[in-house]
């Protein structure tokens, strides 16, 4: 039994959509409504981390589990791994960030992610840890702009970054899910080339098939932008991210993804390709 959690966030989802059917799979979610993806063999329970009883029988005869948090700063990583000690969990497969080896890194968000890390790897369980960089699908966030202005506003825009496609970042994760071999390696996963937020501009540009203007926001007007949908202490963690992003710090390419699945990451241009619909004006 494979447990998957975040079936209903951008790299869960992705995971349950891809892992082989035949094995049984369950999905905890807080919102089972979410869990658009259904099939022969997925059992979706509803449930929460915080709530010790339906973990406890999320996580009943499970043997490999993906685990994906994203309350910055709280414990559900602790509550997690915990119950998966209790029944049994042989191996977890924890989401972290690219950003935690890297000593300069020291924000909030980068601090709670090396506490999961170590909590998982104190545990005694068998562990696989996924360090992504920067989703390319966080140029979606600039979607309802480019349909009504074709227009991109970043901070640093000239600054670059080795995003990687979320699509990869589940292939990987369903190997270390079903395949061996995977226990006891971190994996950091980077998309195939730097890119800076003008650059991606660009060739979502050419994709769609019009120019797209840049726009330079300003760290007081990124500070804004942020709180329209993070609190104040998250919000602060992404602008030093963004200033480690501007001195070069997320700019290295590695070949993980190919070492892993055996072939290359997804080019920007073409996560781009397949998502074109979500920047298209509405003609309705």
């Amino acid at each position: 039994m494979i447990l998957i959690t975040g079936a209903s966030g951008t790299v869960g989802g992705l995971v349950l959509d891809r892992l082989p059917t035949g094995g049984a799979v369950r999905v905890l979610a807080r919102n089972p409504a979410r869990v658009t993806v259904s099939r022969p063999g997925v059992e979706v329970v509803q449930g929460d981390y915080g709530d010790q009883d339906s973990l406890r029988r999320a996580l009943r005869g499970v043997r490999r589990a993906l685990l994906v948090t994203n309350r910055v700063a709280g414990d559900d990583d602790a509550l997690f791994i915990r119950s998966a000690c209790r029944a049994g969990v042989e191996q977890v497969v924890k989401i972290s960030a690219a950003a935690v080896v890297d000593e300069r890194a020291d924000d909030l968000i980068t601090r709670w992610q090396r506490a999961g890390e170590d909590l998982l790897l104190s545990s005694g369980l068998a562990w696989t840890l996924l360090r992504p960089r920067s989703f390319m699908s966080n140029a979606l966030s600039w979607a309802s702009l480019v349909r009504s202005e074709s227009l991109v506003r970043a901070l640093y825009g000239r600054s670059p970054n080795a995003c990687v496609d979320p699509r990869d970042i589940a292939d990987v994760a369903v190997r270390a899910l079903t395949e061996s071999g995977h226990a006891g390696r971190a994996y950091t996963l980077t998309g195939p080339q730097p890119l800076t937020a003008h650059e991606q501009a660009e060739q979502l540009g050419q994709v769609l098939g019009r120019p797209l203007r840049f726009e330079e926001l300003d760290p007081a007007q990124a500070r804004i932008s942020l709180l329209r949908s993070h609190s104040e202490p998250v919000a602060e963690a992404l602008l030093r991210s963004a200033l480690r992003q501007q001195a070069g710090a997320k700019a290295q390419v590695l070949d993980t993804v190919r070492e892993v699945t055996g072939r290359a990451p997804r080019s920007f241009r073409t996560w781009a390709q397949d998502h074109a619909s979500a920047f298209a004006p509405d003609t309705r």
